[in-house]
């Protein structure tokens, strides 16, 4: 899905240049239902990469919106300037209230950290920035100001090629775990001893299994492999380490990858080992749980000192 939603953002892009740049007026009228294909395709997207696989039956609801502009654009094309705004609102609007509402991502890798979190929600955002500049070109023409569409055009489709730039640039936008789980009620003594039995049983499955070291992992897989709901399994974490499952587990990694520094191994080699596939990742988390960037570990770790360098890890975790 992430391949076709970059390929209608592409496709979009070029008609306009097409129509805007090289007056091909043909093609004017199929624009605004392109444009309506964009915004149901990335909430698809977002939701076929993070929360789950969806059913043809459910992504072909989403075609309402395309046809729905088709026909305003064949009987009524003056709401035009109306409705495709209001598509791009809502479903920008929904992709951020995703993001905010629920912690629990179980499609996503654990591995890849927060940046997809924060790509996605850049997204939700050009979404809505799109519908506003919609609106202020339908001002510009009904105002008489006709010359400034150009540029807001302009401004735009860059704006639109640097996402695409961006999504396609990045294998962390099919995913990523976003658990910021925000407990605001104290929890019950029950909660706490079963948070904790929960914690327990995690530890002992990640020191038995090693399953932290598949970079692959996400909150469904290890939710089902401990037979546990994904997010009773979010919420556990959350309460008792006041972290979310993303960091825990990464927190783990980062351990594993310093014990192979210390035992010779090059940083390239523990990070590849620990369950890691990206260098940013990697220095992110290992510079979140040790205080230290990766070389310096490494070199710190070759000087004398008077704290085992793993002795350190473990109380930072």
């Amino acid at each position: 899905m992430l391949v076709v939603f970059l390929a209608a953002c592409a496709g979009q892009s070029l008609l306009v240049a097409m129509v805007g740049g090289y007056g091909v007026e043909s093609l004017r009228p199929v624009l605004p239902v392109s444009a309506a294909t964009i915004p149901p395709l990335a909430w698809i997207t977002f939701q076929d990469a993070l929360i789950r696989r969806l059913s043809l039956r459910n992504v072909s609801l989403h075609a309402a919106a395309p046809a729905f502009v088709l026909f305003c654009r064949a009987f009524a094309p003056e709401t035009i300037d109306v409705v495709l705004p209001l598509i791009f609102l809502v479903y920008g609007g929904a992709i951020l209230w995703r993001l905010r509402a629920s912690s629990d991502m179980p499609l996503a890798r654990l591995e890849a950290g927060e940046t997809p979190g924060l790509i996605w929600r850049v997204l939700g955002w050009a979404l809505i920035g799109s519908a506003m500049s919609d609106v202020l070109i339908a001002l510009a023409f009904v105002t008489g100001n006709e010359s400034w569409t150009g540029w807001m055009i302009t401004v735009s489709s860059s704006l639109a090629l640097l996402l695409v730039g961006l999504l396609s640039g990045s294998t962390a936008a099919a995913g990523v775990e976003h658990d910021d789980h925000d407990v605001r009620a104290a929890p019950s003594p029950e909660s706490v001893t079963e948070d904790g039995d929960i914690l327990a049983r995690l530890e002992s499955f990640l020191s038995r299994e090693s399953l932290h070291l598949d970079p692959n992992l996400n909150l469904s897989r290890l939710a089902r492999r401990l037979h546990l709901p994904e997010k009773r399994l979010s919420s556990a974490v959350n309460r008792a380490t006041g972290s979310n499952v993303s960091r825990y587990v990464n927190a783990w990694r980062i351990r594993h990858a310093c014990k192979l520094i210390e035992e010779g191994s090059s940083i390239t080699e523990a990070m590849l080992e620990s369950g890691f596939n990206t260098k940013s990742n990697f220095n992110r988390e290992f510079l979140r749980v040790t205080g230290v960037a990766p070389s310096a570990w490494q070199r710190r770790e070759a000087a004398p000192s008077n704290v085992a360098p793993m002795t350190r890890v473990k109380k930072s975790l």
